[in-house]
């Protein structure tokens, strides 16, 4: 025994680190004023990192701040999934009861999968947003919880934690940036070697300028000293500290060890093994109290009270007396929370296991598992699985592991660890054959992945097969993002199906393919739905036929719009709802009405894409909810209706926000950013397509966004900066995916940016290619801007000698492609208008009254900036035809020119001043001498008709409201506020109404806010 220096090994001083809880201090102070903080504390074992953590955690306790520590869970060698953040948000909700459950409201059965105290977690098919919302919803929680309180939110031992773990750390570094929050976490660097896990995260960190990283150093001969006087409450001989300091080499729980070893007049710490300067202690308790260390090292991280008496099988008072031995000599603690024990130093855990004979092990192992199939409740429940299946693995006995890594897999499947459970499905494909036939013919499919009983299968009475494991790996790889991985395992799922007669089967593991091919960026995935297809044709309805159907027709919308692609929408619909699928029926029908608004039945198609929408918002189906709130839109955009596309966007805003849908808001953020462009508010769509980058996860919101900059470059005549973006956005799609949605505008823009450089031949070459590829039906919406672009420039040019050449060429390939382009919407039809304006400039045949039918089709559109360029036109057109019709060119050119600049559209702008100079126009009304008009309606040139519909449009009312209370229709109120939106030189309703009440057109009493209906 060591006597009393035994509960000394710990200085009570805390030796030095000065520099980096200075560092942490500075930290805390930060986050005190609302600017999130993250540090990584890194050091080899030993070397003081969880000391230094203490030491931090209870001065900002001092400092009111609430501290939730979690470190990762080991069990063997494998780590609990999300096991520090559960630990963590337990800690949390005990601090701050109210707080956490008033920041989960709403969201509390996603948040079961970390915090099961909140509830439970909704069952149901997973999809590859699942993990990602999760990941947001727990961003969003902590964001709220910390607005009101400072948190230092601790993780311990990052080196074994689980790859979910490590994912949502990186994710919360990522993307935290309010609430007054530290999250500090440790990791062991002497272990990173370089195929450890946790080398890419950190690699990835370190370019997250945002992190401040601390590596611990080995203490001084100095720091050494003062560490030992504080172990042996008074200063040792300096040839003590000299032996210490050499053989530790300033390792701070080294240092510890040799001092109380040689206090004990012990040598064998001095020797040259470190094993043995480990576990000289722990030889030196009673062998009870050995054997209980013993069974604690194999048990993991922690091991609870009743857990370790079932194993140990110890009298009580002998197993109490052999703990408080251990926990005397500071070799065993009680683990936080108080129901368990744990090593003091992980470094002495992993000596005595090594320490253990191999038989010894899995004896161990084994006992724990019998332990806790009797008793259950030993454990904390949403432990039980997983360790359960380590403890049956680790004991080299398949029959039993096989069954319980199984039921496992299903539990982290449950919560999101979709990593964790293909580690799981792995090791019961290790185990298949090792197990006997009879445990494997008793097996059922504990859980459905994507397949059961899509297959035709009854869960209760067949037996799970080898194949079904693979589809459960093969899925899993594909949620967490181990694509490679999941494409080796179909590939040999498919090989094993080459002898067996499963079309269902096959072709399920085609359409997985056909997703990861996608995924990885080796190919559109057509060849593999293709497959699918062919092995489907013929059969019975059953799920995967639906599925098949619904994901071809998704394709081909996407790729392929056209006859073909509808007809596979609507199949997909009826196979689904004759097999009860309802998550795939409702994402068939959104694709079933997006094709048909773009086979020109618009209101049929919108009625079922709104019916979707309303459907999952009430049932809650988080995936469909966004992608409802991005395609809707869209298709509403796509139609001219956009002031309909931005309510649903700023609703579909929120539901995302709360639902944790980050993807999804980033392309409602990008599909609002191209609405608000249409409406004219062009710094609101500006910081919207910057959202969109900065939200968005994948590639499509970032070329989306970058797109909308573009157009905004573009038309403010900023063509470097349009340059930067159109690279960008190239760059984010990449050529392995083509889509008409993605290639389209970028052909549109590039032709744009070429002629604003004054690159004609590089603009007609582009527009060559794309003429060549075609333009597949139901992509109007795209070409017809492309169209016009490629007019605009020719006729632009016309003047130029260098364009004569190949100019009919081009205009006939523009004509020719106007002709079988749809003009089903109104927006489509002024496009078409617009276009053929266009070729009759450039062919110097432009006249009043072609520019007088663009104008009157823009003017019921809502759609400032178009209209205020075609009025150019007009007016450049009108000044062709004498002086008699100067005073409406006057009147259209001020229009324009008003709108160019309150939208900052300076070429736009400057054409406009610079015709007027060359024709002697005023853009701006004459002075008159003499007073002032006695209404200011008077003085902005507003009829009386305008004045009354102003001051409607003041009060909040729709054109619809404003036709009704003026006896006119909702086309003529619209071209009123168009006319008035010139007139005052504002872009929108809002701005107008504004205008009017600054003004005070209208008494207070004549303005009363109505229903915008």
């Amino acid at each position: 025994m060591l006597g009393a220096v035994e509960t000394r090994s710990v200085s009570p001083v805390f030796v030095g680190r000065a520099e980096e809880l200075g560092t942490l201090h500075d930290a805390l102070v930060r986050a005190c004023e609302g600017e999130p903080q993250a540090l990584l504390v890194g050091g080899e074992a030993g070397i003081g990192k969880t000391r230094l953590v203490e030491e931090f955690a209870a001065a900002a306790r001092d400092r009111g701040a609430v501290v939730a520590l979690g470190g990762c869970v080991e069990i063997g060698a494998d780590g609990l999934p999300f096991a520090p953040f559960s630990t963590a948000l337990r800690a949390l909700r005990r601090e701050l009861p109210g707080e956490l459950a008033a920041a989960a409201a709403g969201q509390e059965e996603e948040l079961a999968r970390l915090l099961p105290e909140l509830g439970e977690s909704r069952a149901g098919r997973h999809d590859e947003d699942g993990m990602a919302r999760l990941f947001e919803l727990t961003a969003r929680l902590l964001e709220r919880v910390t607005a009101e309180h400072t948190v230092v939110l601790a993780l311990e031992d990052l080196h074994w934690a689980d790859a979910s773990t490590r994912h949502l750390l990186f994710y919360l570094l990522r993307t935290l940036r309010t609430g007054r929050l530290v999250v500090l976490a440790t990791y062991r660097s002497d272990d990173i070697h370089r195929r450890h896990p946790l080398r890419p995260l950190l690699a990835e960190l370190d370019r997250l300028r945002t992190i401040r990283r601390l590596e611990l150093a080995r203490f001084t001969r100095d720091e050494v000293g003062r560490q030992v006087t504080g172990i042996l409450a008074h200063e040792p001989e300096p040839e003590r500290v000299d032996a210490i300091f050499e053989r530790s080499d300033g390792n701070a729980f080294f240092v510890e060890e040799l001092a109380v070893a040689a206090h004990g007049g012990c040598r064998t710490g001095l020797t040259d093994s470190l094993r043995d300067l480990l576990l000289v202690r722990v030889e030196g308790l009673p062998e009870p109290a050995q054997q209980v260390a013993r069974i604690v090292a194999e048990g993991g991280s922690t091991v609870e009270y009743r857990l370790l008496a079932a194993v140990a099988r110890l009298a009580e008072d002998e197993l109490i007396e052999a703990l408080r031995g251990a926990v005397n000599a500071n070799i065993l603690a009680p683990a936080p929370g108080g129901d368990g024990y744990r090593f003091r130093h992980s470094l002495v855990r992993e000596a005595v296991s090594d320490d253990l004979l191999p038989g010894e092990r899995s004896r161990l192992n084994r006992r724990y598992a019998e332990a806790l199939e009797s008793d259950p409740a030993l454990v904390p429940a949403d432990q039980r699985a997983t360790r359960l299946a380590s403890y049956w693995y680790h004991a080299h006995d398949a029959a039993k592991a096989l069954p319980a890594v199984l039921e496992a897999s299903v539990e982290t499947r449950r919560r999101h660890a979709y990593s964790e459970q293909l580690r799981l499905l792995e090791r019961a494909m290790e185990l298949w054959d090792a197990a006997p036939d009879a445990v494997r013919r008793s097996l059922r499919p504990v859980d459905y992945a994507e397949v059961y009983p899509p297959c035709g299968c009854d869960p209760a009475t067949t037996a799970l097969r080898y194949l079904d494991l693979l589809a459960e790996a093969a899925v899993a790889g594909r949620l967490c993002g181990e694509r490679e991985r999941a494409l080796k395992i179909t590939k040999r799922a498919l090989r094993l199906l080459e002898d067996e007669d499963d079309h269902l089967r096959t072709a399920w593991f085609w359409i997985q393919r056909s997703r990861l091919v996608q995924g990885l960026a080796r190919g559109d995935g057509w060849k593999e739905i293709a497959t699918a297809q062919e092995l489907v044709r013929g059969l019975p309805p059953s799920e995967v036929h639906a599925e098949v159907l619904a994901t071809a027709a998704h394709w081909s919308m996407l790729h392929e719009p056209g006859p073909d692609a509808l007809t596979a929408a609507e199949r997909a619909v009826e196979y689904a709802r004759m097999v009860g699928a309802d998550d795939i029926e409702s994402n068939a029908r959104l694709t079933l009405g997006g094709l048909m608004v773009d086979a020109g039945q618009i209101d049929a198609g919108l009625g079922h894409m709104y019916d979707v929408r309303d459907e999952v918002v009430a049932r809650g189906l988080a995936a469909i909810v966004g992608r409802s709130h991005v395609n809707l839109p869209s298709v509403l955009e796509g139609v001219g209706r956009s002031e309909e596309s931005v309510g649903i966007l700023r609703e579909g805003l929120r539901l995302t926000g709360r639902m944790g849908l980050r993807d999804a808001e980033a392309w409602i953020w990008s599909n609002l950013a191209e609405s608000l462009i249409s409406l004219g508010r062009w710094d609101e769509a500006a910081d919207a397509a910057g959202n969109a980058q900065r939200r968005g996860q994948t590639a499509g919101p970032h070329g989306s966004g970058a797109n909308c900059l573009v157009y905004l470059a573009l038309a403010r005549g900023q063509v470097p900066e349009a340059a930067r973006h159109l690279a960008q956005g190239r760059a984010a799609y990449g050529p392995h995916d083509p889509m008409p949605q993605h290639d389209l505008p970028i052909s549109w823009l590039t032709i744009a940016l070429a002629a604003a450089e004054g690159r004609l031949a590089d603009a007609r070459a582009e527009l060559a290619r794309t003429l060549e590829s075609g333009f597949p039906l139901g992509t109007q919406r795209y070409a017809w801007p492309l169209l016009l672009q490629a007019a605009t420039a020719e006729a632009d040019a016309r003047a130029l000698p260098i364009a004569r050449d190949g100019r009919e060429q081009v205009l006939d390939g523009i004509r020719s492609t106007v002709k079988r382009l749809t003009t089903h919407a109104p927006v489509w039809l002024a496009h078409e208008r617009w276009v053929r304006a266009e070729l009759h400039r450039a062919e110097g045949r432009s006249t009043p009254d072609t520019w007088s039918e663009v104008v009157a089709a823009f003017e019921p559109l809502s759609r400032p900036y178009d209209l205020a360029r075609v009025r150019y036109r007009l007016a450049e057109s009108l000044l062709t035809c004498g002086e008699d019709q100067r005073e409406r060119a006057t009147e259209l050119l001020r229009l324009a020119h008003t709108v160019a600049r309150h939208l900052g559209a300076r070429p736009l702008a400057d054409a406009a001043t610079a015709l007027g100079r060359r024709a002697r126009l005023p853009l701006t009304p004459a002075t008159q001498p003499g007073p002032a008009p006695a209404d200011p309606a008077e003085a902005l040139g507003l009829t009386s008709r305008e004045r009354d519909v102003l001051r409607l449009v003041a009060a909040g009312h729709t054109n619809r409201r404003i036709a009704q209370e003026l006896f006119i229709s909702p086309k003529t109120a619209s071209v009123h506020v168009s006319n008035i939106l010139g007139k005052l030189g504002v872009s929108g309703r809002g701005e107008a109404a504004a205008v009017a009440h600054r003004l005070g057109l209208f008494p207070a009493e004549m303005v009363m806010p109505g229903p915008a209906g």
